[in-house]
C-alpha cells in the first residue's frame, strides 16, 4: 500500500493563527476595561503582563499570577494507542496538560501554588471506564507533585451534543506566586548582548497535535508507523511534556539574572519573540532533529520554516540573562537532568527571530499576539 505522499500544513487541518489570534487581541482590549475592579480589593494589575502567558496583578508584598490551559487533542492520540497496546496513556495526558499550565506560569517568574482541573466530557459514560480514569486522576495527582502545587478542587461536566461523546476535553488553570518581587519577568530588562539558552523538550510536547493527527491518517500502519530508533510513532508522540517548574526555581535560588523566559508552545520557535521589545533574537546553535520531528517533516513535506514554526523542534523552553550567566544556568538545567544550548544571542534591530543554521528568518508580524 502506497502513502498518499501529498503535503500536509498546519493550516490544511484546521489550525489558523491567523484567525485565532486577531480574538485574542480583541478580548485582551476588552478586559483592560476591567482592570480598575482589582482597586477594590487594595490590587492593582501589572499592565505588561498583559499579551504574555500569564497574567499578573500586584498584591502588597508579592505579585500573583494566573493561567488558565488547555491540553488541545493529543488525548485523541492516546485513544488510538491504546487500542494497539492496550495502555491508556491517561497518566501521561494529565502531565502534559499541567504542564501546558505551569510551564506558561513560571515564564513570569510564579511558582505554581493550587492548580485546578477541567474534564468536560462528551457524555456522562466516558467516565465509565475505571482503569482510564483511575489513570487521568493519579496522572494529575502526580502532575502537582511535580510542580509542587497543592490541587484545589475542579469540574467535570458532561456536555452532550457539544463535545463528541467517545471523547474529552481536559484543561485547568492555576495561581502562582511571584515572591521575592524582584522575580518578576516580563521582559522588560532584555537587551542587546543577552544570551539565549535553549532547554530540551522530550519530544512533540502538546502542540502541533492536529497536524501529527492527520499524518498518521495517510500512513499504512497509522500510529504503529516505525521511526528511525526504532520506536513507534504513537508511542513516541505520548511521551510526556517536561514540567520546568523545579528548573526555574532553582535557576532563581542560584542567584541568576532571568531577564526573560518562553514557553516553547503554539507558534513554535517564533514564540522567541514573544516580549513587547524591538530586537532580534539571533539563533546560531540548535538541537539535533530528534526521530520524531525527522519523521513527521519527511512524511508530511513541511519545509524547515514550517517546522519550526510549528514544533518546538527539540527546545521546549527558553531563558534570556546576561553572557556570563549561561554557564551557571546550564548547570543547574543539567541538575535536573536536562540538556541545554548556549544558543544565540540578542541584537539591537527589528523584532524578529533569525535561525541562522536553517537559514529560517520569523518576522515579527508573524508573531501578532497583542
Amino acid at each position: 500500500m502506497k502513502m498518499n505522499k501529498s503535503k500536509i500544513t498546519y493550516s490544511q487541518v484546521g489550525v489558523k493563527y491567523d484567525s485565532v489570534d486577531p480574538i485574542k487581541k480583541l478580548a485582551q482590549q476588552k478586559a483592560k476595561e476591567t482592570s480598575e475592579n482589582l482597586s477594590k480589593f487594595n490590587m492593582k494589575e501589572v499592565r505588561a503582563s498583559r499579551g504574555e502567558s500569564a497574567f499578573v496583578w500586584e498584591e502588597e508584598n508579592c505579585y500573583k499570577a494566573f493561567v488558565i490551559e488547555g491540553l488541545g487533542t493529543k488525548n485523541l492520540v492516546a485513544d488510538e494507542v491504546r487500542k494497539l497496546t492496550g495502555k491508556t496513556y491517561y497518566d501521561q495526558i494529565a502531565q502534559d496538560t499541567i504542564a501546558m499550565i505551569v510551564n506558561d506560569l513560571i515564564v513570569v517568574g510564579a511558582q505554581p501554588m493550587v492548580i485546578n482541573a477541567y474534564f468536560a466530557a462528551g457524555s456522562s459514560e466516558w467516565f465509565e471506564d475505571k482503569e482510564r480514569t483511575k489513570d487521568l486522576i493519579e496522572g494529575w495527582a502526580k502532575g502537582c507533585q511535580l510542580s509542587q502545587a497543592t490541587w484545589g478542587g475542579g469540574e467535570s461536566p458532561p456536555l452532550n451534543d457539544v463535545i463528541n461523546p467517545k471523547a474529552i476535553d481536559l484543561a485547568g488553570s492555576a495561581i502562582g506566586i511571584i515572591k521575592p518581587k524582584e522575580r518578576l519577568t516580563l521582559g522588560n530588562k532584555l537587551q542587546a548582548g543577552d544570551s539565549i539558552v535553549l532547554i530540551e523538550s522530550s519530544g512533540i510536547h502538546a502542540n502541533g497535535l492536529s497536524l501529527a493527527r492527520a499524518l498518521a491518517e495517510k500512513l499504512p500502519v497509522k500510529y504503529a508507523a516505525k521511526l528511525a530508533d526504532g520506536t513507534t510513532y504513537g508511542e513516541t508522540i505520548l511521551i510526556p511534556t517536561y514540567i520546568y517548574v523545579n528548573a526555574v526555581k532553582d535557576l532563581f535560588e542560584t542567584g541568576l539574572d532571568i531577564h526573560y523566559m518562553v514557553n516553547i508552545t503554539g507558534h513554535g520557535w517564533r514564540k522567541l519573540m514573544r516580549a513587547n521589545r524591538q530586537l532580534t533574537y539571533l539563533i546560531s546553535q540548535i538541537p539535533p532533529i530528534s526521530p520524531i520531528f525527522g519523521f513527521i517533516q519527511e512524511k508530511s513535506g513541511n519545509s524547515a520554516e514550517e517546522m519550526y514554526g510549528t514544533f518546538n523542534m527539540g527546545a521546549g523552553f527558553a531563558i534570556y540573562l546576561p553572557s556570563n550567566q549561561v554557564e551557571k544556568a546550564q548547570s543547574v538545567a543539567a541538575k535536573h537532568n536536562l540538556k541545554s544550548w548556549n544558543a544565540g544571542v540578542i541584537h539591537d534591530g527589528e523584532r524578529q527571530v533569525i535561525i541562522k543554521p536553517k537559514n529560517i528568518t520569523f518576522k515579527g508580524e508573524t508573531l501578532n499576539l497583542r
